[in-house]
């Protein structure tokens, strides 16, 4: 699961060439791109004008806090499940699904790349409390080695889309396909052996509820008015838990990378 949500948005706003205005460990204050304006800000009536006047237009900076509970401060608070956060998800969903990386060698002798499978995965718990959680698989699909936090791993590392002179790739044994079946699995393995207890409240919350219903409905000949009610009830309080694939992506590591993100 991705821990250090601050870090993540420092590497999504960097990626999108935005420039890091001011930061320190939970604050983050960042001038967007025109592209990040438009996508995050909603101002699409003040870029269409730019656009008539033929001008650049002035991209908006954005001060977010990622601390763990909300303070007294000018900041917009980002936390998992905000609606900044969903924009940024939606964002990265439909620009960057599938990526194909090479880690940046010196270019001076040969270097082999070895093949991971990286997968962000959502996970939505649905129910009493609703709630998000993200992980990062990492599957090597030469010896099917598989790591956690795996977006973290590597993000001290520098990645380019065309591989550096003298690197040379070493073809996948195991098929990303199937890496990304077992990636999908390790996240379902690691969801069975969770605290379940936030299950019992919502099905106990919801059993009440239906008979609160029941109770009110009991004089009143209204059944097909009763039934939406029960669906609505269920659809809301039912306990249920949902994957969501943000993006996955094929990242060629050198072997020592490899090495070092195997044994840590």
């Amino acid at each position: 699961m991705i821990s250090n949500l601050h870090s993540f948005l420092t590497e999504y706003f960097v990626l999108h060439d935005c420039e890091i205005i001011q930061e320190n460990q939970t604050e983050l204050e960042v001038k967007l791109t025109r592209e990040l304006d438009q996508v995050l800000m909603n101002r699409p009536f003040y870029w269409h004008y730019m656009d008539k006047l033929g001008r650049d237009g002035d991209p908006m900076s954005i001060q977010l806090d990622t601390s763990l509970e909300k303070k007294e401060n000018q900041k917009e608070w980002i936390h998992y499940g905000s609606p900044r956060l969903h924009q940024i998800f939606q964002h990265i969903q439909q620009n960057a699904r599938f990526t194909i990386l090479y880690e940046e060698t010196n270019g001076q002798s040969k270097t082999s790349l070895m093949p991971w499978l990286i997968v962000n995965v959502m996970i939505h718990y649905c129910g009493k409390q609703k709630r998000e959680a993200i992980y990062s698989i990492g599957v090597h699909l030469i010896n099917g080695a598989i790591q956690t936090n795996m977006m973290e791993r590597v993000d001290h590392l520098s990645f380019s889309r065309q591989m550096t002179d003298y690197s040379y790739t070493i073809s996948p044994i195991i098929k990303p396909v199937s890496g990304f079946r077992r990636a999908y699995q390790y996240v379902e393995n690691h969801l069975f052996i969770e605290d379940f207890h936030w299950v019992e409240e919502a099905k106990k919350t919801l059993q009440e509820e239906l008979e609160l219903l029941e109770y009110f409905y009991q004089q009143k000949d209204n059944v097909e008015l009763l039934t939406k009610e029960r669906e609505r009830l269920s659809e809301r309080l039912e306990p249920k838990i949902n994957l969501e694939v943000i993006n996955a992506g094929l990242f060629y590591l050198t072997e020592q990378t490899s090495n070092q993100v195997i044994n840590d």
